[in-house]
C-alpha cells in the first residue's frame, strides 16, 4: 500500500476516499434528494426595452463556510464581468445571500421577485433549486442554478452546470467513434453513483457504444478493495472496451486508478474514460493510472481566455464554476436582445440555436437539463492534450 500512500501525499486533503456524503467533485453541486417539481412557469412578463432587466443572483455566501464566501464572491464578479461586456442591453444585477439553505433561498428568490427580479440566476446547490423554483413559479419568473444535477431540473428550474448526462454522451460516442464502444461503467453506491448509472443508459440509447455491464462499489476504502475481483472479472468477461469511471479525485478514482492494473485490468488493456474532470486539482494529473485516460471538460481555448480576463479584472483566479454565472448572464443579455416579447419565457430559453458562453455553447432543454459542447482529453506525461475540440455550434459533431 505503500503507492497508495505516495498518491496521498502527492494529492493532499483531495487523497482518495476522504469523508464525503456523496460523489461531488470540483462542482460539488449534487442535491442532498430529488425534491418534487412544480408545474411549468406561467408566462414570463414582457420586458419594458426603456428600462433595465433585473437579474437576481442567488450566492451561498452566510453560511459561515470560508468556501462558500470564496464561491459566492467569484460568481458575483464572473456576473459583473459579463455585465459589463453586454452591448445594447441593460441589466440591473442584485445580488442576494441563500447562507446555502433551501429555507433561506427560497425566501430570498420570492423577495427578489417583489423586488423586481424577472430571472434568478442560480442557487448553487441543488438541495436549493427546488425550493427557489417552487417560491417564484406561480409569479412567472425562470431559474437558471448552477447545479448540475437533472434530478432538481423541471417547471421552472434549469440547470447550468456540466452534468453526468452530457459528460457521458459526449464520451460514449467519442468512443465508439474510435472503436472502443463498448463500455462497462464502474460507480460507487451514492446518489450520484446511481445518477451516473442512469446518464450512461441513457448515452447507449443515443450513441453508437453499449453498455456491456455495470459494476458497483460500497463508497470507502474497504468497500474498494473488496469488490475489486468482481469488478475485473466482469471487465475481463464482459467483453469491454473501455471502463467508465464515474468517482473523481477526491474520491475512490485514485484508488481504483492504483488497484485495477495490479489486478489485470490496466489502461494497457482497457480505455478508462471518466464522468468527471481529471485535470482537477492539478496534482491528479501526476496519477501512474491516469496516464492516457479520456476525459470531457469545456471549450480550454475559451475557459482559458475568460480567466485570464478574470484575473486582469480582479487579481485572482476564478471558482472553477464562476463560468456559469458568465453564462447565465450572457444567456440572458442574447435573449433580451433577439426582440423577441417575451425574452425570458420558457419557451425562450429552450431556443434551439443555443447560447454562446465563456465554457462554450450550450442550449436548455425541456427536462430542465442542458447540453454543452465538450472536448475531449487526456493525461500524456502528466499533462492535459485534447483529443477532440469542443463544437462550436449545435449542427456539427461532437454533440
Amino acid at each position: 500500500m505503500s503507492a497508495l500512500l505516495t498518491v496521498a501525499r502527492r494529492l493532499g486533503k483531495y487523497a482518495p476516499l476522504r469523508a464525503l456524503a456523496a460523489l461531488t467533485g470540483v462542482l460539488a453541486l449534487a442535491a442532498c434528494e430529488p425534491i418534487g417539481f412544480t408545474a411549468a412557469a406561467p408566462s414570463a412578463a414582457r420586458i419594458d426595452p426603456s428600462t433595465p432587466v433585473q437579474v437576481a443572483l442567488l450566492v451561498p455566501s452566510g453560511s459561515g463556510q470560508s468556501g462558500d464566501t470564496v464561491l459566492a464572491d467569484s460568481l458575483e464578479n464572473a456576473a459583473r464581468l459579463a455585465v459589463r461586456d453586454l452591448t445594447g442591453v441593460r441589466l440591473d444585477l442584485r445580488v442576494y445571500s441563500t447562507a446555502g439553505d433551501p429555507a433561506q433561498a427560497a425566501q430570498v428568490a420570492a423577495r427578489a421577485v417583489d423586488e423586481g427580479a424577472q430571472i434568478i440566476l442560480g442557487p448553487v446547490y441543488g438541495r436549493e433549486a427546488r425550493p427557489v423554483g417552487n417560491a417564484v413559479a406561480e409569479r412567472g419568473v425562470n431559474v437558471l442554478s448552477f447545479s448540475n444535477d437533472v434530478a432538481v431540473a423541471g417547471g421552472n428550474v434549469f440547470v447550468l452546470g456540466l452534468t453526468f448526462e452530457n459528460t457521458a454522451q459526449r464520451l460514449m460516442s467519442y468512443a465508439a467513434a474510435q472503436g472502443q464502444g463498448r463500455v462497462m461503467l464502474i460507480a460507487e453506491r451514492t446518489g450520484a453513483g446511481e445518477a451516473a448509472v442512469r446518464a450512461a443508459r441513457s448515452a447507449e440509447l443515443g450513441s453508437q457504444a453499449s453498455l456491456v455491464a455495470v459494476e458497483t462499489f460500497d463508497f470507502s476504502q474497504q468497500g474498494v478493495v473488496d469488490a475489486m475481483p468482481r469488478i475485473a472479472e466482469s471487465a475481463r468477461n464482459s467483453g469491454a472496451q473501455s471502463l467508465l469511471f464515474s468517482s473523481d479525485t477526491a474520491g475512490a478514482l485514485p484508488l481504483l486508478a492504483q488497484l485495477l492494473p495490479d489486478n489485470r485490468v490496466g489502461p494497457d488493456r482497457f480505455q478508462y474514460m471518466g464522468l468527471t474532470r481529471w485535470d482537477l486539482p492539478p496534482a491528479s494529473l501526476e496519477l501512474r493510472g491516469l496516464q492516457g485516460g479520456w476525459f470531457a471538460k469545456p471549450d480550454p481555448a475559451l475557459t482559458d481566455r475568460f480567466e485570464a480576463r478574470y484575473r486582469d479584472a480582479y487579481g485572482a483566479d476564478p471558482h472553477p464554476i464562476a463560468g456559469l454565472a458568465y453564462d447565465g448572464v450572457a444567456a440572458v443579455g442574447a435573449l433580451i436582445s433577439s426582440g423577441r416579447p417575451d425574452p425570458l419565457s420558457r419557451t425562450a430559453l429552450m431556443q434551439g440555436s443555443g447560447f454562446a458562453g465563456v465554457n462554450g455553447i450550450f442550449r436548455l432543454l425541456p427536462s430542465g437539463g442542458n447540453r454543452r459542447g465538450l472536448a475531449v482529453a487526456t493525461i500524456r506525461d502528466n499533462a492535459v492534450v485534447i483529443l477532440d475540440r469542443a463544437p462550436r455550434s449545435f449542427t456539427g459533431a461532437g454533440l
